[in-house]
């Protein structure tokens, strides 16, 4: 583990500045999202169809907390906690500095600002989904992801059409955005030149992510999701309170969902609603799910595998002048993949233990059966 943290960390030396570790930075944070909703899918077992909403949720926090979206709020002088001076101030043509007006808070803080935000988000929808389960509840969530984007795409007087404050400015997002710098510096930690350090701060955000999702997993809490998933009415039955369990797992899930979404937007400088299409919960659910539903390292190979056939592979095979483009199909072509892992290796590629005990039982059972009956046979021969 230790060497592969250092290869990690040594990646940009060797992928350079170009394609490849732009590809990285975005795997990462697809990495933090896999993660998440493998807590509410992998260790709970609640299909969550609507995961890109708390993407949206958090991407727009850093867009409210950093730029000019809000320009009237303090007289216009604006709000700024530990930003760069890049977001502080703007020269005038006098050659004087004047402040920027909006919202500018050190990236920093923004990011747990935005897990708090979305964790709240991640309540208000386990709530209503306590008691549905299987197609209910993915119908339930699928309709949750629908709406959030469509409400921040016409929230341009207001939240619900409550009050002035324009929240989304519509379809043309809220750009430009706060890149990321360090609460002791006055100056911006990466350039479009000069990418290494958006890198490292994703990964030491998936770091981060990886630790809380182990401890998670062996504690008192995380036993409990593993309960619930197995089976409900016996979890129950031995005191697990089905309630907290569910809610804690919606509301943990969340907040890593908007931990990456606040640093997608800050790095690709732009929020739009666009970007929030139902296709996209798809996207990391298959992650999960290629990778191996409730395995930390198997839901980080399938999200390092899908990224990278996304960005590289779909793109590649329009060369190969099939007669269409699979980049404008590309979910449909993951469809497939799933498809495929279905009916070959339901699993995943590196599944959980209980889950390849699960899914393979019978297969283990008739193993067990066959030592006991060569067992069975040697001792009459000895008899």
């Amino acid at each position: 583990m230790l060497a592969g943290l250092a290869l990690a960390i040594l990646f940009p030396y060797i992928a350079g500045t170009g394609s490849l570790l732009d590809a990285s930075i975005q795997t990462l944070a697809y990495i933090i999202m896999a993660l998440g909703l493998n807590i509410v899918v992998g260790f709970a077992g609640l299909l969550d169809l609507g995961y890109v909403a708390f993407y949206a949720i958090g991407a727009f926090v850093i867009g409210w907390f950093g730029s000019q979206q809000f320009p009237d709020i303090n007289g216009g002088k604006g709000i700024h906690i530990l930003a760069s001076d890049r977001s502080t101030f703007q020269l005038k043509l006098n050659g004087t500095k004047a402040e920027i007006p909006g919202i500018h808070v050190n990236f920093f803080i923004v990011i747990f600002i935005a897990m708090a935000i979305t964790a709240v988000w991640g309540i208000l929808l386990g709530g209503p989904t306590l008691r549905l389960r299987g197609d209910y509840l993915a119908i339930v969530t699928l309709a949750f992801g629908e709406i959030v984007p469509r409400i921040f795409e016409n929230s341009t007087s207001g939240l619900f059409g409550i009050g002035r404050t324009d929240f989304s400015n519509g379809r043309q997002g809220i750009t430009p955005i706060d890149t990321i710098n360090l609460p002791w510096s006055k100056s911006a930690v990466y350039t479009d030149f000069n990418l290494r350090p958006a890198y490292w701060v994703a990964l030491a955000m998936v770091v981060f992510t990886v630790f809380v999702n182990r401890r998670l997993r062996d504690s008192r809490l995380g036993r409990a999701w593993i309960a619930v998933r197995e089976d409900e009415v016996a979890a129950a039955a031995m005191g697990v309170n089905l309630v907290r369990t569910k809610l804690w797992a919606y509301a943990i899930g969340a907040a890593f969902g908007g931990f990456a979404g606040a640093f997608l937007g800050s790095y690709n400088n732009t929020v739009n609603v666009d970007q929030f299409e139902f296709g996209f919960s798809v996207f990391v659910l298959a992650m999960i799910i290629i990778g191996g539903m409730g395995n930390i390292w198997g839901v980080i190979v399938g999200a390092v595998a899908l990224s990278m056939l996304n960005r590289y592979g779909l793109p590649e095979l329009n060369q190969l002048n099939i007669g269409f483009d699979p980049t404008s199909v590309s979910y449909g072509v993951f469809g497939f993949f799933l498809l495929i892992m279905m009916v070959l290796r339901p699993e995943g590629f590196l599944p959980s233990g209980r889950r390849r005990l699960e899914l393979h039982e019978a297969e283990i059972e008739g193993g067990d059966a066959a030592v006991v009956g060569d067992m069975s046979q040697m001792y009459e021969v000895r008899q």
